[in-house]
């Protein structure tokens, strides 16, 4: 019991996170694309995903709050958090200073600090993957 809810809370944590995160890139779209066109990695793609990274956050947290998919959603959840930690340490490494284009709270993080963030989600995606599948 107490594992089932402890997916549940991962699961939960990763929607809030996600629709906020989403809703603010939304609302800021013209920043968002913006700054991730400033991105020397992304700046070919920058229309893309910009439209691309807000619909897959909405997208996952679909499939988190929905029973029959949340397997689904956090193996989606744990993908997306990953590939934006590499993303951070490769900024970090490279010595880019770019602006979090994250908006609300998280933009007001450092790298370092989002990085940590990151990792922690990342964890969270795999713990929460790892009850299921038990």
């Amino acid at each position: 019991m107490i594992k089932k809810w402890l997916v549940e809370i991962i699961s939960l944590l990763f929607v809030l996170l996600f629709i906020y995160t989403a809703v603010y890139k939304i609302i800021d779209f013209r920043n968002f694309q913006a700054v991730i066109g400033q991105s020397p990695m992304i700046t070919r793609f920058a229309p893309l995903v910009a439209i691309g990274v807000p619909i897959a956050e909405i997208t996952i947290s679909g499939l988190l709050v929905l029973p029959r998919y949340r397997i689904i959603g956090l193996c989606a959840s744990f993908a997306i958090m990953l590939l934006f930690t590499f993303y951070i340490i490769i900024l970090l490494n490279l010595n880019i200073h770019l602006p979090c284009s994250c908006g609300g709270i998280i933009a007001e993080m450092n790298w370092n600090q989002h990085l940590v963030f990151n990792i922690v989600f990342v964890i969270l995606a795999l713990i929460g993957i790892s009850i299921y599948k038990r």
